[in-house]
């Protein structure tokens, strides 16, 4: 017996809508590999090139692992699913992402984290610190948005988008981190920056001992810097592939499939 293979959604969307789905789902990869991950329950989000507003998110329902570029759906700005998947797409995620996509033009992806270090500091009154290299580069363009429960309501749309202003990286009070960036690869490095920053203010407050705070010279210093350059993740991001593509280059799937069904031909 022969199990037919499914078709590639690679020859039904455009070459651009291609390359983002592969671009996204490395990202779900690396947030996996990077120990971000929180179950099935934070998303990363991508706008589609064209006038439609449409963008790609994950199937709620896959480990980040599992995630692959043909996996990935595709919804419109009310959450309708435009391309076929057996899974549904997380309401709270698409509260959040579809209204900065909304609010943002510039913006091209979303990505959103529950870990423990960003939850941690967001509880924190201060919140970020300046106590380290990499919070000079969060502080150049940080934002705060307070708990208002799950993010279920279109009635928080607003504050979301008014908190975010055009900030790089926003600390959800109680909740997590969020950061958003022209391409994927800048959201990913923005977020890298993000959950270092938390981390190691979360070890340097752990030690107990007074905390040597950067001069606000400094700080203001790199305002101006960052802001003018804004956060490149061009650079990294091949090594970042090539990082995967050793450990599982299965994210760049081209059928309609999970990942852990059979694909091979049996007899």
């Amino acid at each position: 017996m022969t199990i037919q293979k499914p078709s590639a959604i690679e020859s039904e969307v455009s070459a651009e809508e291609w390359q983002l789905r592969v671009d996204l789902a490395a990202c779900y990869r690396l947030v996996a590999l990077y120990g971000w991950s929180d179950l099935v329950f934070t998303h990363v989000s991508v706008r589609v090139p064209g006038p439609e507003h449409h963008f790609l998110i994950n199937p709620y329902g896959l480990m980040f692992d599992e995630i692959t570029a043909s996996s990935l759906i595709k919804v419109d700005q009310q959450c309708n699913k435009l391309s076929d998947s057996p899974f549904a797409v997380n309401p709270a995620g698409f509260t959040i992402h579809s209204c900065i996509h909304e609010a943002r033009h510039d913006v091209g992806c979303v990505l959103h984290t529950h870990t423990r270090a960003g939850v941690g500091v967001s509880a924190q009154a201060e919140g970020v610190l300046p106590i380290s290299q990499q919070s000079t580069f969060v502080l150049s363009s940080l934002a705060y948005h307070g708990y208002e429960g799950v993010a279920l309501r279109d009635d928080e749309k607003p504050r979301l988008q008014a908190d975010l202003g055009d900030a790089t990286f926003m600390m959800l009070r109680n909740h997590g981190l969020l950061t958003v960036g022209k391409t994927v690869s800048d959201a990913f490095l923005a977020m890298y920056l993000f959950e270092t920053t938390c981390q190691i203010q979360l070890a340097a407050q752990s030690g107990g001992a007074e905390l040597l705070r950067v001069d606000q010279a400094i700080v203001d210093g790199a305002v101006h810097s960052v802001k003018a350059q804004a956060v490149d993740g061009s650079f990294v991001w091949p090594a970042l592939l090539r990082k995967l593509d050793r450990i599982d280059p299965s994210y760049r799937q081209k059928n309609r499939r999970p990942p852990f069904f059979i694909t091979e031909e049996t007899s």
